[in-house]
């Protein structure tokens, strides 16, 4: 009896040891070698590198996640205004990241201050950087109103500091979400070592600045090409514990001759203005509304109910959001005020919706990133739809290598409306439209500028010329244009003077173009209508109002969303 339970005790111990040996075997294996090819992972000696332990994307400043769905994009409730613009229509739109509120000034002052230290406007070369991403504070001048308190203080006053920025045209907001790309993946390349420490602002200067997409491609020509600047490899044990290997005698080696890539899961995606179909997802906030069909989209509001103001008790009767409130009243009685506002209000000065975000309804207007057309084309696209895509690639110079643009290479727009814009900044790498050797035997795309896809085809118009297109100047021009909108000129003389040249034909019969973008929400100066989250409406992109401002968004890479998985999706 004895013998036979020593006997079991011993096939249990090398059952143990087996199956421990094997676990530990098969986990060393996977941590270390390459199930491709066996080969060592993030070897000290070199070889592929590649962040094995990453576990979710880093959430960029500002930002809260969206997890993505299913709801429906336009209108379920009656159309008073007869635009028939947003008809309902169901759509998917992938988890993402939003600014938590509007862009506010204190954080615009920040990228102006940025500007005007490293393109100093006294130089002539940057002589319109500056002045071509400043707002324009003449928006908030009224024929018959006074209202010259804020076109002085409302940007840069410190008590609209919290304030959303207003001015900023579509132009304007699209170039600021690229300037802080750039700067939070500097922040974070300098966070963990692959950056000399507070370069982003003691180095900073034309000729030498930090650009994310520069860095990916060539960064050994980031910060100008100054290698003590940009690093091979973490500065520091505490960084290279993430960048590096453990030798066997337990210390840290930093992986060297290596910069931070796309494999390390380091960088962020962009920062960019979110599409129409994100932002009305995002509004509409349906994930706390289980108790609503919505697959039908009955919600009204980014808060539950159908009324603006709240049944909480505690402040039964307060509004959740700022808006005109009638004619003539755009805030209440004093000292018993409606919303808290007359013109603009704080950020977060009202309630948030279910995902967390600020002032979805009301405060302002915001632009978003779609080129406005009056129907979604739902019919083309079901899944993160966008209409607005310009395809480019890196230019690739003679050398083989990608050309960065200069002082003397950067170029400038002159917009419709006379102001001039940087089109690219130094240090960034030059882009050119893709051809027909991204687009030949494609089925996905056909061409670099997708904005106007299926205007005019003999599908969708039965009206249309496929003829020529009468310019302003009362010239032909064989071009096709869907929308027959005004086109106006601006040009300079050989002294330098602008020339801006009318469009005054009397055969326009629409302002909807290419340059026309989508802008979304309730402002300060809407009534309760334009509140609903379905409402859309279309703006000149390069010019800007007292009531638009905008917020930034973020793509989310991996998961869909951070819980775990239920119980059916793990084994059994």
């Amino acid at each position: 009896m004895k013998v036979n339970k020593f006997m079991a005790i011993r096939v249990l111990l090398v059952l143990v040891i087996t199956v421990s040996f094997t676990s530990c075997s098969k986990k060393s294996s996977s941590n270390t070698g390459s199930k491709a090819t066996g080969w060592k992972i993030n070897d000290k000696k070199g070889g592929f590198q590649y962040a094995s332990k990453f576990k979710k994307q880093e959430t960029g400043p500002g930002l809260v996640l969206v997890e993505g769905g299913t709801f429906t994009m336009g209108r379920v409730q009656d159309d008073p205004m007869h635009d028939w613009n947003n008809t309902p229509n169901q759509q998917h739109v992938m988890s993402f990241y939003m600014d938590e509120t509007e862009v506010t000034n204190l954080m615009y002052m920040e990228y102006l201050d940025w500007l005007k230290r490293v393109f100093p406007p006294e130089e002539d070369n940057y002589k319109n950087i500056y002045e071509g991403a400043s707002p324009d504070t003449l928006v908030w001048r009224n024929r018959l109103g006074y209202n010259e308190t804020m076109t002085e203080n409302y940007l840069r006053h410190p008590a609209y500091g919290e304030y959303p920025v207003v001015g900023v045209n579509w132009i304007q907001a699209t170039e600021f979400s690229k300037w802080r790309t750039d700067r939070v993946n500097e922040s974070v390349l300098e966070r963990e070592g692959y950056l000399k420490k507070d370069a982003k602002v003691a180095d900073a200067k034309a000729e030498a600045t930090f650009s994310t997409n520069t860095y990916l491609a060539a960064p050994s020509k980031t910060y100008g090409g100054d290698d003590k600047i940009v690093l091979k490899g973490p500065r520091n044990s505490k960084a290279a514990g993430k960048g590096g290997t453990k030798g066997t005698d337990g210390t840290t080696k930093e992986a060297k001759n290596v910069y931070a890539q796309r494999t390390s899961g380091l960088i962020l995606p962009e920062y960019r203005l979110p599409t129409e179909a994100e932002w009305e997802y995002a509004a509409a906030s349906d994930v706390g509304q289980r108790e609503y069909n919505t697959y039908k989209g009955q919600k009204k509001y980014p808060w539950s109910g159908s009324y603006t103001r709240t049944s909480k008790r505690q402040i039964k009767g307060d509004q959740l959001a700022n808006f005109k409130q009638g004619k003539g009243d755009y805030g209440g009685i004093a000292g018993w005020s409606d919303d808290g506002a007359d013109i603009t209000n704080k950020v977060k000065s009202y309630p948030p919706n279910d995902f967390g975000l600020y002032d979805m309804a009301g405060n302002v207007a915001e632009w978003v990133a779609d080129v406005y057309r009056p129907i979604v084309d739902d019919e083309a696209n079901d899944f993160n739809y966008f209409r607005g895509n310009v395809y480019t690639k890196n230019k690739i110079g003679e050398d083989g290598k990608v050309e960065l643009i200069t002082p003397e290479t950067q170029k400038f727009d002159t917009l419709p409306n006379g102001r001039v814009m940087a089109r690219n900044f130094s240090g960034q790498i030059a882009q050119v439209p893709v051809d027909d050797k991204e687009t030949y035997l494609r089925q996905n795309f056909d061409k670099s500028d997708e904005k106007n896809y299926r205007d005019g085809d003999k599908q969708s118009t039965r009206y249309f010329d496929f003829g020529t297109a009468e310019e302003g100047d009362g010239k032909l021009k064989d071009e096709q244009r869907m929308y027959d909108s005004p086109v106006h000129n601006v040009s300079t003389d050989s002294i330098g003077k602008m020339i801006r040249k009318y469009d005054r034909s009397s055969k326009r019969s629409t302002l909807v173009n290419d340059d026309a973008r989508v802008y979304k929400g309730g402002s300060w100066r809407d009534r309760a209508y334009w509140l609903d989250p379905a409402q859309r409406r279309y703006f000149p992109q390069d010019m800007a109002t007292d009531y638009i401002g905008f917020r930034c968004a973020m793509s989310r890479v991996g998961p869909k969303s951070d819980f775990k998985k239920s119980a059916r999706n793990k084994k059994r």
